[in-house]
């Protein structure tokens, strides 16, 4: 099987930053057509050149992804700039802490929205363009897309200061293996990366306020280091590509380690 996704059109969201903006570029670096897509217009623009716009295999699209109507003119953008979207790769994520006795902390909802319900219809309107696409080409077999989740060792792990990610993380694989049950008949796939010890935008925040926290994650990781984005980049590759072909509604966890000790301690990104 191929690891190559040359050649095929992604959707990527969070590409402004982080996480999502080293998947973006990486799939740009392997031939893939790529639009950039986040809530950060003005930072989005920046990253993306006019240089790299000119290439034709890079578009981006900014606008508030909680709404409907802009997950909408995200998909027919896409289509406009080129025709099809083959992958989507939900990588638009916030981490803030929550306070579990606070009623009125808005941090859970918001959490929500951004990290489940943001990603739970952009998956369900891209899955249908998929669908209608490979009707309209009469293609009849072999998969016609993949759709790939971000998650995280929150879901897994008790840390009542994280309530409202932990939450709508675990929220996310759930439904990351309700989708792909959904969506198998119709040939897309629908797996998740779920990731700690990973050097995040939320981590190197973390980090900046905390230094003292970067011996305490490696402390509590066997591989005893942070891992790169752009190793979680080559893992969205993998699950993208013809490669992962018979495998969905899988969590695919990239922690070095932590998963499999006692690491209550540590914190989780």
């Amino acid at each position: 099987m191929s690891f190559s996704i040359s050649g095929k059109t992604a959707i990527i969201t969070g590409s402004a930053a982080g996480i999502g903006l080293a998947v973006a570029r990486h799939f740009l670096a392997k031939g893939a057509n790529v639009m950039f897509a986040d809530m950060d217009e003005t930072k989005l623009g920046s990253e993306c050149s006019e240089e790299a716009k000119a290439e034709g295999a890079l578009r981006y699209f900014g606008g508030d992804l909680r709404e409907k109507l802009t997950i909408a003119n995200l998909l027919s953008a896409t289509i406009d700039a080129f025709d099809r979207v083959d992958i989507l790769v939900n990588a638009s994520r916030q981490m803030r802490p929550s306070d579990p006795l606070n009623p009125d902390e808005d941090a859970v909802e918001a959490m929500w929205q951004q990290n489940l319900m943001t990603s739970l219809r952009l998956s369900q309107m891209t899955a249908k363009r998929m669908i209608s696409q490979a009707e309209k080409a009469g293609a009849t077999e072999g998969n016609i897309g993949s759709i790939i989740n971000m998650s995280s060792i929150a879901a897994r792990r008790t840390q009542p200061e994280l309530l409202g990610y932990s939450i709508s993380c675990a929220a996310v694989e759930q439904m990351t293996r309700s989708l792909a049950v959904a969506l198998a008949p119709k040939r897309i796939r629908v797996n998740a990366v779920s990731f700690g010890s990973l050097m995040s935008a939320s981590l190197q925040g973390a980090l900046k306020e905390n230094p003292d926290y970067h011996d305490v994650i490696t402390a509590a990781t066997p591989m005893g280091r942070i891992a790169g984005a752009d190793e979680l980049s080559e893992t969205v590759q993998y699950l993208a590509s013809d490669a992962s072909g018979f495998m969905t509604g899988q969590i695919v966890t990239l922690d070095g380690g932590r998963g499999v000790i006692d690491a209550a301690a540590a914190p989780a990104h």
